[in-house]
């Protein structure tokens, strides 16, 4: 699994596209150099990071890293390789090339970041041209005393929510446990594959192991569940023509009784796996505090002693 798609990632509120003004402001998309090379992106204005823009002289980097043309199977060809004519914004054989904030420019044979400039045009570190998915899995349960009672905040009143974190090996940041999203997978397969490879080391498992965390597993992930967040993500991996989007889905084991069952242990890229209080003061990496606040408001929970931190609609 490539988790470390979501390793610099960062985003802007949910409704950061609409139909009628696309307007977003990049921060990490516009960072150098870009990760794991030397490579400087052209400097781009903030006013002129929109595509509606006009920008004659814009001239940005062309980089695509030495993994990728390596052709693995995560990766696509380069455009103009003999055989490679790609379907973009509809599915395209396995591989899913629609966008989850809706149609994207294709100019010149490429896909457009649809959140504008990046000074930076190939894909990076990126396999896909155009979107490249992940999925993110926040699985919670309420804490708990020693005789199963909700545990509540002294000072907000409001019962703790913990999720299942890990401590990545690549940035060394406690995070949600998630990944890409594999050709002719479907999202809700990825958030259980990626919880069981990172927070169950289900990838260690004996074929008799593995068939048990799987009968446990499905009573949670086949429950009622709520999706937190979909669409692009503001990732320094970003480029023009390539860019991150994932779903966070959270899965509620709302008694407890079937996430006490299950041997957390840490496998594939993460270095530690437990359960974590949720509260603001948690520093987690690049988005997924966000993520955590949204889930938090969803189920009610603490999240902050400060009143005036609470999102409101």
């Amino acid at each position: 699994s490539n988790l470390s798609a979501n390793c610099w990632s960062s985003l802007h509120p949910v409704n950061m596209f609409n139909n009628y003004n696309m307007k977003f402001s990049h921060s990490k998309a516009l960072t150098s150099p870009y990760p794991g090379s030397h490579i400087q992106r052209s400097q781009v204005p903030e006013d002129k990071v929109g595509w509606l823009t006009e920008w004659k002289d814009y001239n940005p980097v062309e980089y695509t890293a030495k993994s990728v043309l390596a052709g693995p199977s995560w990766a696509d060809p380069q455009i103009n390789d003999e055989g490679f004519s790609p379907k973009f914004n509809e599915r395209d054989g396995e591989v899913e090339r629609k966008s989850l904030n809706g149609l994207y420019v294709v100019e010149n044979g490429r896909p457009r970041n649809p959140a504008g400039r990046t000074g930076l045009t190939g894909r990076g570190l990126l396999g896909r041209w155009g979107p490249n998915h992940a999925a993110d899995p926040v699985v919670t349960r309420w804490k708990r005393d020693r005789s199963g009672n909700k545990v509540a905040h002294p000072v907000t009143g409001k019962n703790i929510l913990q999720f299942v974190a890990i401590k990545r090996r690549d940035c060394g940041e406690w995070a949600i446990p998630g990944g890409m999203v594999d050709p002719g997978e479907k999202i809700t397969a990825t958030l259980k594959r990626e919880f069981e490879e990172e927070a169950l080391n289900s990838l260690q498992k004996s074929p008799e192991e593995k068939a048990k965390l799987e009968k446990q597993l499905h009573k949670l992930f086949s429950q009622e569940h709520f999706v937190v967040y979909r669409g692009y993500v503001d990732d320094p991996r970003n480029t023009d023509n390539a860019w991150m989007e994932t779903e966070a889905v959270n899965y509620h084991d709302e008694t407890g009784e079937t996430m006490d069952n299950l041997p957390l242990e840490a496998g594939d890229d993460a270095g530690v796996v437990k359960w974590v209080d949720i509260s603001e003061k948690l520093e987690l990496y690049a988005s997924h505090s966000y993520f955590i606040k949204l889930v938090t408001e969803k189920r009610g929970a603490h999240w902050s002693e400060d009143p005036g931190s609470e999102c409101h609609e």
